[in-house]
């Protein structure tokens, strides 16, 4: 008698009813890899932010905790949830994971707020990334969902928002964090995560957008791209920040509350303290 069963039984207590084209037990399996890897670059971002400095945590906080929402909807993708079904050209019915664009919606603005900081740009300019971000994948979602040809409209749109996103982190940021003494960090960041964003085109187009690949197949390929995005950049930003002056950045911003600290106010804090008592 095995007391401790170790196959992946997901698609049996959650089976994939009603639907023609669904994952398999193999791409079960791969999505619980991811979600470890997931698990692994949360605990890699939380745990160094216990011991760091208060005013060196940004970007550890903020990866951290897009990283434990990705870790959350991978469990739910690997658990055979978070999905519903979608008919094709073939009037065949296809397993179309809603979870994996949960996960971008986070992800995505996740990294192009830490691109942001780190660049010293507007802020004008980060919120409007972070809009164009979302409005990418949610053009995505919605041509996913679309049955008729004219999901491409969509697919055009979100990507169209893609290439704006991709030339305002890669050029007017660069510029920006060359100002600032870190270009060859910041471009090395930029870099590799637009070029994992540009395979995302090619991906939805072969899998939710043009149904090339199988069910399985698209797990596989929007799964290695997401662990090549988020978890690697985060680790990047880490490893990479060790080397930055936060002060010099201005990102040390718990230093401007230093009254929690015991620490004696500027000049300008003191009298406005001492005038709102």
């Amino acid at each position: 008698m095995d007391l401790l069963p170790r196959g992946n039984d997901a698609l049996n207590v959650n089976p994939s009813t009603g639907v023609d084209l669904v994952l398999s037990t193999n791409g079960s399996d791969w999505l619980w890899a991811v979600t470890a890897v997931y698990i692994l670059s949360f605990f890699a971002c939380l745990v160094p932010s216990f011991t760091a400095p208060e005013s060196k945590r940004i970007f550890n906080y903020t990866l951290s905790m897009a990283l434990l929402v990705g870790a959350v909807t991978y469990f739910a993708q690997a658990s055979n949830l978070g999905w519903s079904a979608v008919e094709q050209a073939n009037q065949l019915s296809r397993q179309l994971s809603y979870a994996r664009y949960i996960n971008w919606v986070v992800s995505f603005p996740a990294l192009v707020l830490s691109l942001g900081l780190l660049s010293g740009i507007s802020w004008t300019t980060i919120v409007l990334n972070i809009v164009c971000s979302w409005f990418w994948v949610l053009c995505y979602l919605t041509a996913a969902y679309t049955t008729t040809n004219y999901k491409w409209g969509f697919f055009a749109f979100g990507t169209f928002a893609y290439v704006i996103l991709a030339m305002s982190t890669i050029n007017e940021s660069r510029e920006s964090a060359q100002v600032l003494g870190i270009g060859r960090d910041y471009i090395i960041l930029a870099s590799w995560v637009n070029l994992i964003w540009l395979l995302y085109p090619v991906a939805f187009g072969l899998s939710d957008g043009g149904h090339v690949l199988g069910v399985t197949s698209g797990f596989i390929f929007f799964g290695t791209l997401d662990v090549l995005l988020l978890p690697v950049a985060s680790v990047g930003f880490l490893v990479l920040s060790c080397n930055w002056d936060f002060a010099a950045l201005q990102l040390d911003v718990s230093e401007y509350r230093g009254v929690r600290h015991g620490k004696v106010l500027p000049e300008k804090g003191r009298a406005s303290a001492a005038h709102e008592r």
